[in-house]
């Protein structure tokens, strides 16, 4: 029997939290549903964070540092994957856009590694590239990627590459080329995400063969196109992701919890005659170091 990985992005950044009460907001909410997740079939969990008060996005490390304490001294085994593209998003000032309006959210190479450099998770995101993301510009020069590739790379946790469109796919391949990536390069198919790659079996396939050789690759698709991509990645050999950062409802009309959807993509992959992988098989794959807490 074929097996893959299933990761649970359990809360995401967008503004989802008035669309479903599911969405978790407080780190004990976001640690639960992470555990929550990885007892139901996840492998790997992603993780942001979000203010407590507002609910919205957070980069603060001291809200990182209490989710991954939670997740880590509870007794479940789950591979933690903590988001290093916050504080990219561009929005330029109508009035002079030289200069970012409202709703702007730039961050340093630096400042994005920052949680990562002190908590040392297992696998931390990398965004490869720039990108029309809906109405605003999120924001990652080659320059910024090179220096945040060296720092996450200096720190021994494993890159997702985060790809939304071709030419960043390119460009990750090119950070690999140039040493800045170590081990077999694991990478991440966004798709269906306003403006970037289509979620369809035609884009998946693309990507996949233009990896680099003996790579792994996931995909997931957002909204109503997350359940049916976890079954087409599966089929083309990747590894899949579902979870209330990308869509929120269980089936049309219903909305679900990141555990439930983490059934529904165990019932669909059982239903191709696919297993999810246990956390340390996962691990054994994705030739992931392991730190001392």
């Amino acid at each position: 029997m074929a097996k893959t990985i299933i990761t649970a992005a359990v809360t995401g950044a967008g503004e989802t939290t008035e669309k479903s009460p599911h969405v978790p907001i407080t780190p004990k909410e976001i640690a639960d549903a992470a555990i929550e997740s990885a007892k139901a079939g996840a492998a790997i969990v992603h993780i942001h964070v979000r203010n407590p008060e507002t609910g919205r996005l957070s980069h603060d490390p001291k809200l990182f540092q209490e989710v991954v304490d939670r997740i880590r001294d509870s007794e479940i085994d789950v591979v933690i994957n903590i988001t290093a593209g916050g504080g990219g998003d561009f929005v330029p000032d109508l009035d002079n856009p030289t200069q970012g309006g409202a709703g702007t959210d730039i961050q340093t190479p630096e400042e994005r590694h920052e949680p990562v450099g002190k908590l040392f998770p297992e696998i931390c995101t990398l965004d490869c590239g720039s990108i029309n993301f809906g109405d605003q510009v999120y924001l990652g020069p080659a320059g910024w990627l090179r220096e945040h590739a060296t720092l996450i790379q200096q720190s021994g946790v494993k890159p997702e590459l985060e790809i939304f469109d071709t030419g960043q796919l390119r460009l990750a391949n090119q950070l690999y080329y140039d040493g800045l990536i170590d081990g077999n390069p694991m990478y991440q198919f966004c798709l269906g995400i306003p403006w970037g790659a289509a979620a369809d079996v035609e884009t998946i396939t693309y990507m996949r063969d233009r990896i680099v050789d003996g790579a792994s690759w996931s995909a997931f698709g957002i909204g109503r196109m997350q359940l049916p991509m976890v079954a087409q990645a599966a089929l083309l050999g990747g590894n899949v992701r579902v979870g209330l950062e990308d869509n929120l409802y269980l089936e049309k009309g219903v909305l679900g919890t990141n555990a439930q959807l983490v059934d529904k993509a165990v019932d669909i992959l059982q239903g191709v005659n696919v297993e999810p992988m246990t956390p340390r098989e996962a691990r054994e794959t994705l030739q992931l170091r392991t730190f001392k807490n």
